[in-house]
């Protein structure tokens, strides 16, 4: 029996309550950080790859899969294909009216998103945080947090392995008197700020928090700052760094693993 995913939670959880638009969110945020195996005409040639196409319901899809042998399952033969997080596919698919068939006949999270839900991912997945200053005068123990978001911080910072030592959420003011939520990284990996603030990011986009706010700040795990705000905030653990899985030898590399150089779609 196949092993239930974290995308087949999120989906079950989402068609038990269909009305339950943050279940909704929260299902397209799991899709968005899942690494997905594409199904490809032909082996990836360097950083351009050529999705296999379907025409299902008078609409053109692409097959994605959460794990290897659904999709070896559903095609019943080697084929090649590209291992791509959801926001990275999303991005190569918008405005090209081209849906997405998620673990077809091998999955209970089997489902067809049209053209246009992916174009409304990529196109939620483009708001990028911005860059900002202030100096902090005070800060106090975090309120009014929803659970839910404490919860989708847990989750996600779960698997940010070896980016950084530890988080903390505090509340704070400003010395312009603004106030509001700061998440504080200590000792994080050098290179490791942009992947953190957009995983930060991505959780606030999807966590249905209406004008979600929250400012990021990357301390070294010396500085001062940590000892006044570290009594009074709510500590995220995030793992030590875990090997690699290891992966079958002729598997294709993943082309665009990188985010600074996007797969080019053939």
């Amino acid at each position: 029996m196949t092993e239930t995913t974290p995308l087949d939670v999120a989906h079950a959880t989402m068609q038990a309550a269909p009305q339950d638009d943050t279940l909704r969110l929260s299902f397209f945020e799991t899709l968005a950080s899942t690494e997905l195996f594409l199904m490809l005409t032909e082996e990836a040639q360097g950083d351009s790859i050529s999705p296999e196409i379907f025409e299902i319901s008078d609409n053109a899809f692409v097959l994605i899969f959460d794990r290897e042998d659904r999709l070896a399952g559903f095609v019943g033969r080697a084929v090649p294909y590209a291992a791509l997080p959801g926001r990275a596919i999303a991005g190569l698919l918008a405005g090209q009216n081209i849906g997405l068939g998620l673990n077809l006949e091998t999955a209970p999270s089997s489902m067809l998103l049209p053209p246009q839900a992916v174009d409304w991912l990529a196109q939620t997945l483009a708001h990028a945080p911005q860059t900002a200053q202030g100096r902090p005068r005070q800060f106090h123990a975090p309120t009014d947090v929803p659970e839910a978001l404490n919860t989708a911080l847990d989750t996600k910072l779960a698997s940010a392995a070896g980016l950084a030592q530890a988080a903390y959420l505090v509340g704070v003011t400003y010395d312009d008197n603004r106030k509001t939520h700061l998440l504080a990284f200590a000792g994080a990996a050098q290179g490791a700020e942009h992947a953190l603030a957009g995983a930060v990011n991505q959780t606030l986009t999807f966590s249905g928090i209406e004008a979600g706010a929250l400012d990021i700040v990357f301390l070294a795990q010396d500085d001062p700052m940590l000892g006044r705000l570290i009594p009074l905030a709510r500590p995220f653990d995030l793992p030590a760094t875990q090997p690699a899985p290891s992966r079958r030898q002729d598997a294709p590399a993943a082309p665009g693993s990188d985010p600074e150089k996007p797969p080019i779609l053939r």
